[in-house]
């Protein structure tokens, strides 16, 4: 008579049965709280107190803890995720923005996936519905410049949205931002009052850029006021890279006469602008005084530092993901936020130079 075998669980079977083993009331009864708490900390941990969060949080660390994400989105029809799309992370003004993003994202139990445009507004497009084919609860957008169907396509969803980076007081879009137009007059403002009159302008790229285009309109208008423009030939655009910047004001410095005062509008721009300068044997600020826009990390290191003007990065980020998240939650924040920008002098700019 053969032998008996002893029965014995497949490792398929093993596995299906430990997946679960944690559950929601292990974890409430680590932390000394009821399971409607846990819940509350996990999903909404705004409607906790810190003691209870803490408490929860330690649980679940110690005890190993998942929540499983789809049965939570069929629960609640959400699927606590926000997407964002900045042009690039590549610079401190988005990297900024998404790190405040996220942060204040977190604080309410909702994660973040982040896509790039890389300034195109149709790759925006179709980031954002790579997104919502994701299931993200809301989006957050960097500008006033959109496709039209890009508008309609998360209206029809009921898809809130915000976007950062720009101020339009009436505008179609909610949004937190800054006034690029006011800023960039201000930073004109400062070179005519240093005794500038020939006075050009390194930009970005404009097609489809807001941003841009509001800049150079900004610059313009004291300018105007004064009764000058740019000197002739003096507004040159350039993809942001300093290499093609260095290209850029290569042209610039053979204009005759040769300006005395450059605006970049980021920079990454006036960085290229200081190198060539410096290349070419110009002094700065001696002879040329050069201004950036954004205040990235390295515009205070390089020598000499530049003047810039720093851009809200931070506020923005937070202010867009706090007002998406009262959107979510059926409030009505206001449809514009308008954050300060502050010039920084620094030491590539000053007075006109004689004659």
């Amino acid at each position: 008579m053969p032998l008996m075998r002893a029965r014995t669980r497949s490792p398929i079977r093993r596995r299906r049965a430990g997946s679960n083993a944690i559950a929601l009331s292990d974890v409430a009864r680590a932390a000394g709280v009821s399971t409607a708490s846990v819940s509350r900390a996990l999903n909404t941990p705004e409607l906790v107190s810190e003691n209870v969060r803490a408490a929860v949080q330690a649980a679940v660390t110690r005890l190993g803890y998942i929540r499983h994400s789809a049965a939570r989105a069929l629960a609640s029809r959400r699927s606590m995720t926000i997407g964002a799309v900045v042009p690039t992370i590549a610079y401190s003004i988005f990297s900024a923005g998404v790190e405040a993003i996220e942060r204040r994202l977190e604080e309410a139990g909702y994660a973040l996936l982040i896509a790039t445009s890389d300034y195109s507004l149709e790759r925006e497009l179709r980031q954002v519905r790579i997104l919502l084919e994701r299931g993200v609860d809301g989006v957050i957008l960097v500008g006033r410049y959109h496709r039209p169907e890009l508008a309609r396509m998360l209206q029809e969803r009921a898809i809130p949205y915000v976007c950062q980076g720009a101020y339009e007081a009436e505008g179609p879009h909610p949004c937190v931002g800054f006034d690029n137009h006011a800023a960039m007059a201000s930073m004109a403002e400062y070179l005519l009052g240093l005794g500038h009159r020939r006075i050009a302008m390194l930009a970005g790229i404009s097609a489809d850029n807001d941003r841009v285009i509001d800049r150079i309109a900004g610059a313009r208008a004291p300018l105007n006021r004064a009764g000058l423009d740019f000197v002739p030939g003096g507004l040159v655009e350039s993809r942001y890279d300093v290499a093609e910047a260095r290209l850029a004001m290569k042209r610039l410095l053979a204009l005759r006469p040769r300006p005395t005062a450059l605006l970049c509008v980021n920079d990454v721009l006036a960085l290229g602008a200081l190198f060539e300068a410096r290349a070419e044997g110009v002094a700065v600020p001696a002879e040329l005084s050069i201004t950036g826009f954004d205040d990235f990390d390295f515009a205070r290191n390089v020598e000499p530092p530049i003047t810039t003007l720093r851009v809200p990065a931070p506020e923005m980020g937070r202010g867009a993901a706090e007002q998406l998240l009262q959107r979510l939650m059926g409030q009505s924040p206001p449809q514009a936020t308008l954050l300060p920008t502050t010039i920084i002098a620094r030491g590539t700019t000053g007075p006109a130079p004689a004659g």
